[in-house]
């Protein structure tokens, strides 16, 4: 997700996601032994912001070698591989602009996306900037969101894959919990706040989970992964407040390989 540099204090989008995997079916397994290509889809989560080592060809969508889509093609070697999520990306960005390599061949596709359209990094703006009271009713603006408007969204994301690669396997990646609670942090967000966020964040993997379940996708956690690596744990996978600007509230090298790396090779 791509943060504004009013952001600076300490905004982001905040979101969280999951890895309750769905399984498929044999007559699915079978339809994959003749779909063997990748295309890795979504937002900044996806294409790595935070993990450094970004291919200059991507520009502005910043894709990194070391995130997650290409930590696993390079392990697995697919048929062919197509890395198209860009950070900033909202889910029309994605059917308008990233699903040109998808096609019958395709055997799995792998997809972070929801946080940009809930308003999440407006979201930590208000929290950073405006104080408790402020925060919580911004939050609770964008929970609205994503109860009533995210799920039509995401289905429209989804039936799009579905027809262009009717064989893959489509996994969807969820969000960490930003902020362990309780934990070390000593200035900053309230708890409260904190609290509030990772709740929001619960709602929109939540709604995640149960659209790609619908459609017959994985959906994939990352919590457990992430478990005790939260900013205010001591031992952090995801950036603060940073420069650039955009990485913060992004997940770091070790995030991307150690908390969604794993996620991914269990579902796919």
């Amino acid at each position: 997700m791509r943060l504004s540099r009013a952001a600076t204090l300490g905004a982001a989008f905040l979101v969280t996601t999951a890895l309750a995997l769905t399984g498929t079916s044999a007559a699915a397994s079978d339809q994959l032994s003749g779909a063997t290509g990748y295309v890795a889809l979504g937002d900044s989560y996806s294409s790595g912001v935070g993990a450094g080592s970004y291919d200059s060809g991507s520009g502005s969508c910043k894709r990194s070698t070391r995130a997650y889509p290409a930590l696993w093609a390079a392990a697995h070697t697919p048929s062919s591989f197509s890395f198209t999520a860009c950070s900033g990306a909202r889910t029309g960005d994605v059917v308008n602009g990233q699903l040109g390599p998808l096609n019958s061949s395709t055997g799995l596709v792998s997809i972070t996306i929801g946080g940009n359209d809930a308003g999440f990094a407006d979201t930590m703006t208000t929290c950073a900037l405006q104080g408790e009271s402020a925060c919580l009713a911004r939050i609770a603006q964008a929970r609205q969101y994503i109860d009533t408007t995210l799920p039509g969204k995401l289905d429209t994301v989804y039936n799009a894959i579905q027809a262009k690669a009717p064989s893959a396997r489509v996994v969807v990646l969820g969000y960490p919990h930003f902020y362990k609670l309780g934990g070390v942090c000593v200035a900053g967000l309230t708890e409260k706040s904190r609290s509030a966020i990772d709740a929001a964040a619960d709602d929109i993997n939540g709604v995640m989970a149960k659209r790609a379940a619908d459609h017959g996708f994985t959906f994939a956690d990352v919590n457990p992964t992430f478990s005790g690596h939260e900013l205010c744990s001591g031992s952090p996978w995801l950036h603060s407040v940073t420069y650039p600007v955009d990485e913060s509230y992004h997940p770091t090298a070790a995030g991307q390989s150690g908390g969604y790396l794993p996620v991914l090779a269990s579902a796919a």
